[in-house]
C-alpha cells in the first residue's frame, strides 16, 4: 500500500487583500492551514463595530474566511454572500454581511476564536482563521514630510485606516497598547506549523503589527518551520517609492534577530534592485524570484502561479 503523504502545516500572517492572496495560493497545496490576522483596523465598516461594540475589527477576519470558501458552488456563493455589503444610506450602508455575522457570534458565543470556528465550519472552510491578538489594537507611525513648509520634521500619525493612505514617508509604527496579548491559538499553531508565510500585504498597517506583538514574534523566532517572505508585486500607498531592498530593511528594523528561509519577488519588481540579493542574504533567505504577478498587469499576485511556488518550497 502506497503511504499517504502527509500535507505540509502552514501558518499564514497578514491581513487584508494581501492575506487572501496567499491563502488563495496556500488552499490549493494544503489544509493544514492557519490565517493569523491583524486585527489594528479602525476604518470602514470594521472601525464601526469596534467603535460601537468594542469588539476586535471583523473586516480582515471576514476576508480571510472568504479566501478559504470551498471552491464549489456553495463555497464561492458564501464568499460572495460573506464579501457583499448593504446599500442605501440607512444605519447599515456599507457594512459587510459577513462582518455583520462574526461580530453577532462574538456578543452571542463571548469567545473571538469560538465564532470564528463556527463560522469556519458554516462555510467549510479549508483552514482555520484567528486573530494575531484577542484586544483590539491601535498602530502609531512616525513619518516625515506630512507638512511640506518642514520636511524633515517627524509626526506622528493614529490610526490603522490613516496611516495605510498616508503619502508621508512612514519610519517605524508602533502598536497600542504596546505588548499586547498574542491569541493562544495562533501561537500554537505557529509552533505546530511546519512553514510559516509572511506577506504579500500592507508592509507597515497588515504585516509588520505581527512581529511586535511579543509572545507571537517569539513563536515565529522560535518555531522550528521554514519562514518565507512574500513580497508585493509594487509598493503600496504607505511603501511609495520603496525598492524590494527597502521592503526588507525596514522589516528588520523592526524585527532585527528573525530570520527567513526565502524570499519571494515577482520578476519584475526584483529586476529594479541591483541590491535584493544582498538583502535577503542579511536575513538569512534564499532569494526566489519568479513570474507571480497577475496575467492583467495590476499589482495583484495570482493564486496558482503563487502557489506554485509555495509548492516548490514546500515540497507539496
Amino acid at each position: 500500500m502506497t503511504p499517504v503523504r502527509r500535507l505540509p502545516a502552514v501558518s499564514a500572517l497578514g491581513g487584508g487583500h494581501g492575506l487572501s492572496a496567499s491563502l488563495s495560493a496556500l488552499r490549493r497545496i494544503t489544509d493544514q492551514l492557519t490565517a493569523v490576522v491583524t486585527v489594528a483596523d479602525d476604518g470602514g465598516s470594521s472601525g464601526r463595530l469596534r467603535a460601537e461594540l468594542d469588539c476586535l475589527p471583523p473586516g480582515d477576519l471576514r476576508m480571510a474566511l472568504a479566501a478559504l470558501c470551498e471552491d464549489d458552488h456553495a463555497g464561492r456563493l458564501w464568499a460572495d454572500v460573506l464579501q457583499s455589503r448593504f446599500g442605501g444610506d440607512g444605519a447599515l450602508a456599507g457594512h459587510a454581511v459577513g462582518n455583520l455575522l462574526i461580530a453577532g457570534l462574538w456578543q452571542n458565543l463571548g469567545d473571538a476564536v469560538a465564532g470564528l470556528d463556527l463560522v469556519g465550519e458554516l462555510l467549510r472552510t479549508r483552514g482555520r482563521v484567528l486573530p494575531m491578538s484577542l484586544v483590539p489594537l491601535t498602530i502609531e507611525a512616525d513619518v516625515v514630510g506630512l507638512d511640506p513648509l518642514r520636511p524633515d520634521e517627524v509626526c506622528t500619525l493614529v490610526g490603522q485606516a490613516t496611516v495605510a493612505k498616508t503619502r508621508a514617508a512612514v519610519q517605524a509604527i508602533r502598536l497600542v497598547p504596546d505588548q499586547p496579548p498574542a491569541c493562544p491559538d495562533a501561537v500554537q499553531a505557529i509552533h505546530d506549523s511546519d512553514f510559516i508565510v509572511l506577506g504579500p500585504g500592507s508592509w507597515f498597517t497588515s504585516l509588520l503589527p505581527h512581529l511586535l506583538v511579543p509572545q507571537l514574534a517569539a513563536a515565529i523566532q522560535e518555531s522550528r518551520a521554514r519562514r518565507i517572505l512574500t513580497l508585493n508585486i509594487a509598493p503600496s500607498d504607505e511603501t511609495d517609492g520603496f525598492s524590494p531592498s527597502k521592503h526588507i530593511e525596514i522589516l528588520a528594523d523592526h524585527a532585527p534577530e528573525l530570520r527567513f528561509d526565502h524570499v519571494i519577488v515577482d520578476s519584475h519588481f526584483a529586476a529594479t534592485d541591483q541590491h535584493l540579493g544582498a538583502h535577503a542574504s542579511a536575513i538569512g533567505a534564499e532569494l526566489v524570484i519568479a513570474d507571480v504577478a497577475d496575467r492583467d498587469g495590476s499589482p495583484r499576485h495570482d493564486p496558482l502561479r503563487l502557489a506554485a511556488v509555495y509548492s516548490d518550497l514546500m515540497g507539496a
